[in-house]
């Protein structure tokens, strides 16, 4: 059940259906099977579970990159269950910060410029300053002005989520942001998705990485495109019992 909370969600998902199918005449294949959650203001979610059991597939849907096959998602109070693309931008841009697979970056700008061309875009005044602030918290300061195509996958990662601290957005949607990443640049990413919630940001963050989810405020624990189970502190620490991941989340979701 979702959470009965006196305030609004950040973004909620009901009764969510997501599935397709990989041929003609194929059955169909159920990414999300009637799933329901909702966050909300400065939390820190995390969505853990074996491979292909639905976590990008939910951060999808409540992005609107996906369109439910049954059920709704809201997003920053709009219905974009069946909203179009230019609908979904627009609320894009009232504060959602999105860091999934495909990073986005101008390979051949500068790192710096990555961080600060939404704010060129939206012609507002830039801090070049704050910009190589953030990426120096990032473990990037020696990278500032270097071509972004000549970064490393982790190091782009980063950019990609200095980009998203440099103007704090309401809701922040990260897929594995720390997939490519040592443990060091790890540290450095999750110290900063923790601030942004305690600021005021609602983060939800997928991720392979029991560690990195026992951080979160509650943990979604998927499998076979459903939540299975709902874990929140101190009870989250369960999350990192045992290895590999998979046999932990399935662990956590008989336990």
């Amino acid at each position: 059940m979702m959470p009965t909370l006196t305030i609004d969600p950040t973004a909620f998902c009901r009764e969510v259906w997501l599935s397709y199918q990989s041929g003609k005449g194929a059955d169909p294949t159920h990414a999300l099977r009637g799933v329901s959650t909702a966050v909300y203001p400065g939390e820190f979610v995390s969505v853990v579970g074996p491979s292909g059991s639905g976590k990008s597939s939910l951060l999808h849907a409540l992005a609107g990159f996906a369109r439910p096959s049954y059920g709704q998602a809201v997003l920053l109070g709009a219905d974009i269950s069946r909203s179009r693309q230019a609908a979904i931008a627009k609320v894009h841009r009232r504060g959602v910060g999105v860091i999934f697979q495909s990073l986005n970056l101008v390979p051949s700008l500068p790192t710096v410029e990555n961080v600060l061309l939404p704010s060129r875009f939206a012609h507002a005044r830039v801090d070049f300053g704050r910009a190589t602030s953030i990426l120096a918290k990032l473990g990037l300061e020696h990278r500032v002005k270097h071509r972004t195509s000549s970064l490393s996958g982790g190091e782009q990662q980063r950019v990609a989520l200095a980009r998203v601290l440099y103007s704090p957005p309401t809701i922040l949607l990260a897929d594995e942001p720390t997939g490519a990443l040592d443990t060091t640049s790890t540290a450095l990413v999750l110290d900063q998705l923790q601030q942004l919630a305690r600021n005021g940001t609602t983060v939800m963050l997928v991720t392979h990485d029991l560690a990195a989810g026992a951080l979160a405020d509650r943990a979604l624990v998927m499998r076979d495109g459903q939540i299975v189970r709902e874990v929140h502190q101190p009870t989250i620490q369960q999350l990192t019992v045992s290895a590999p991941a998979a046999a932990s989340a399935q662990q956590v979701n008989h336990g």
